[in-house]
């Protein structure tokens, strides 16, 4: 559907007071910033923020809602013959390997990660995103596969490629606020893929296989 003027306006709006509030997060750090700050500077409201963002995490990780249904997406979107296993490899290869800032392969990613070692509630907010991907991964894996509601395989199966996908992350993290350069890190992490798909069991990485038909 074509975007209409009224929702690209606020689709403009929220981007920006996105923006704004990042930049004063990285400058002075996510307490010391308040919600009437990001208002000011963004030239609106503070009733006009929160219309947008009910929580001041939520300007932080105004990108999360495509981070907590992109392994499900993939899970879904998995090739004919292919695992749930090896569609996340895949994916996170493709990823890495194009040094893409969906995995904070990015240039200024070591001051993002700054803002949340130093923020208690980004942490917490972080740690509640990471369950809610665990939760629709398992929801995509029972959906693929009719698993019965008491089966227990897509629970522990979204527990191994949520650490697949955490281990990854975790490391590119670490690297990045080292200050090291994006493509370095893309080529060691496309290693450490080498090495994780050795540690994941024939379970795993033939579960929830693609009919050919």
């Amino acid at each position: 559907m074509t975007e209409g003027l009224r929702e690209r306006k606020k689709r403009q709006t929220r981007q920006y007071i996105s923006d704004v509030a990042t930049g004063l997060f990285v400058e002075r750090g996510f307490d010391s910033v308040t919600v009437a700050e990001i208002a000011e500077a963004a030239d609106v409201s503070v009733n006009t923020v929160y219309n947008y963002f009910p929580a001041k995490e939520d300007l932080f990780f105004d990108r999360s809602a495509g981070l907590v249904d992109r392994m499900g997406r993939w899970v879904r979107g998995r090739n004919k013959g292919e695992s749930a296993a090896a569609a996340v490899l895949r994916e996170l290869r493709e990823e890495v390997e194009a040094v893409s800032p969906r995995v904070g392969l990015i240039p200024g990613y070591a001051a993002f990660m700054r803002v949340i070692e130093n923020a208690p509630g980004l942490r917490s907010r972080l740690w509640a995103i990471g369950q809610e991907v665990q939760a629709n991964l398992e929801e995509a894996l029972r959906e693929e596969t009719g698993a019965a509601d008491e089966d227990p395989m897509p629970h522990l199966i979204a527990g191994q490629l949520g650490w697949v996908h955490s281990c990854v992350m975790g490391v590119i993290g670490r690297e990045m606020v080292k200050g090291r350069n994006p493509r370095e890190v893309s080529r060691e992490v496309l290693v450490l893929l080498d090495d994780i798909e050795e540690l994941l069991g024939e379970k795993v990485l033939n579960y929830a296989v693609r009919g050919t038909e």
